[in-house]
């Protein structure tokens, strides 16, 4: 095949999409399809049942997004799509980027049903019709058994992310949604390893499912990879060396425990670190100030399990350091994966002990390379002090409730207030609370001003995170 031959078989415009949604996406910077899009695209257009092995950031969001998109009719205001996705953040990514890939259509109603909000709100906003329903499994069943939702006019069912909606003990909840709609459908789905519940849910619930897998490599020149080797009780310690040595801007760091967690994120911000951590357990309030911070630059180094990060999807990360290694593989290739995308590079920095050779046996197997080990003792501190972020968070009180929108509060700060635009960053607009990342060294004074000024003529309470 000619390179132009290649090229013209990974763009858009080879698939049977409508002029309006092609010049859409390339509005929106889709040139070419992703690896994953180019495999699922053309069975999927024509209604087929897929199983699709495709991990976070791969781009199947898209994939599947254009597919429910294609089937549906938007004069008719029955729900004709439903993704069911394992936590909140990745439904509100996954409604996101369906909204945006729908505004070629006139119109397109996403509803997104998950826990952590008043049902009410989402009952109302169901009863003046919906197209498409994004939600996790618990929230959608809910709504389902208070007769708020109906699927009688379903056309897709996708599963997003459905490994981690089995490890998260979904599958009779998937079954029974499942079972609510029309048997003749399409279904959808997607999974970055394959538990044996998959096989289980494809025979309950899809036709002839086609498998499509797309290798989970990436390239060796993107990411940097580097091994040490620690003994035990250096591990904490040895993590705050990499990060002196190599200040990375933003870092993802993985442990296999929520107590390793806490022990790090302790040991890091008794270091001067600017650290937060990410389990299981934590409150979704509090999960979501903290990824917020971490989005908005204003936390150096998440620290999280894998249960956790899930569905995650940060922006410009410079590094993932492996605190212990994963047992599993596939794991390990996720988890670094999260770095060195686009045309960023990355660097993966893994510490482990003698315990965990076997681990790094099988991670040298699937990625088909050698490890490169450096001694930890080669680390040298660079200039610059404890690694601080860029950014601080100020929370105000007050949110979509109270009509606030992200362009109020940067008119007030940029306004009467005096910052410069440059001086502000992401501004994230939650349902009662609004947060304002702010470059570090005028924090303080940007509560001040707002808690002596107005925004959009009202005056607000502000504190800084």
């Amino acid at each position: 095949m000619t390179s132009t031959a290649a090229h013209r078989a990974t763009d858009f415009s080879a698939l049977a999409l409508s002029p309006a949604t092609l010049a859409n996406l390339q509005q929106l910077g889709y040139l070419q399809m992703t690896p994953i899009q180019a495999a699922s695209l053309p069975a999927a257009l024509q209604g087929q049942d897929l199983i699709a092995q495709a991990s976070t950031g791969s781009g199947k969001t898209a994939a599947f997004g254009l597919a429910l998109l294609a089937r549906l009719n938007p004069r008719c205001f029955g729900v004709q799509a439903l993704v069911l996705c394992p936590t909140r953040e990745l439904a509100d990514q996954v409604s996101a980027e369906i909204r945006r890939l729908a505004r070629a259509e006139d119109n397109i109603k996403v509803v997104t049903l998950c826990g952590g909000v008043p049902l009410r709100g989402q009952a109302q906003s169901l009863s003046h019709g919906a197209h498409i329903v994004v939600g996790t499994p618990g929230r959608v069943m809910d709504h389902l058994e208070r007769q708020n939702l109906s699927l009688d006019q379903l056309n897709t069912l996708v599963l997003d992310e459905a490994d981690r909606m089995l490890d998260m003990g979904f599958f009779d909840d998937i079954a029974t949604v499942a079972r609510q709609c029309p048997k003749v459908r399409q279904t959808l789905l997607f999974s970055a390893t394959y538990p044996e519940g998959i096989a289980k849910l494809s025979q309950q619930f899809m036709k002839n499912p086609q498998q499509i897998t797309v290798q989970a490599q990436h390239s060796a020149s993107k990411i940097d990879q580097r091994w040490f080797e620690v003994k035990e009780s250096q591990r904490l310690h040895a993590v705050g060396q990499l990060l002196a040595h190599f200040r990375p801007e933003s870092t993802l760091a993985f442990c296999n425990t929520k107590q390793q967690c806490r022990d790090l994120v302790e040991v890091l911000q008794a270091q001067g670190v600017g650290a937060l951590a990410l389990y299981g357990e934590l409150e979704q309030r509090e999960r979501d100030q903290v990824l917020v911070q971490f989005a908005n630059r204003s936390c150096a180094v998440l620290v999280a399990t894998d249960v956790a990060a899930r569905g995650l999807d940060i922006a410009q990360l410079a590094a993932v350091i492996n605190v212990d290694v994963t047992p599993d593989p596939e794991v390990h290739i996720h988890r670094i994966g999260r770095t060195g995308r686009g045309d960023a590079e990355g660097l993966a920095l893994n510490l482990v002990s003698m315990d965990e050779m076997g681990s790094v046996g099988k991670i040298e197997v699937l990625q088909g390379r050698p490890s490169e080990w450096t001694p930890l003792a080669e680390l040298t501190p660079a200039p610059g002090g404890p690694l601080l972020p860029p950014m601080a968070t100020v929370q105000i009180i007050g949110g979509r409730k109270e009509k606030i929108r992200a362009g109020d509060v940067l008119g007030a700060l940029t306004g009467e207030m005096g910052f410069t635009r440059e001086q502000v960053g992401k501004i994230n607009v939650n349902e009662f609370s609004t947060y304002v990342a702010v470059e570090r060294g005028i924090a303080e004074q940007v509560v001040h001003r707002l808690n002596t000024g107005r925004v959009k003529g009202k005056s607000v309470k502000a504190r800084l995170v």
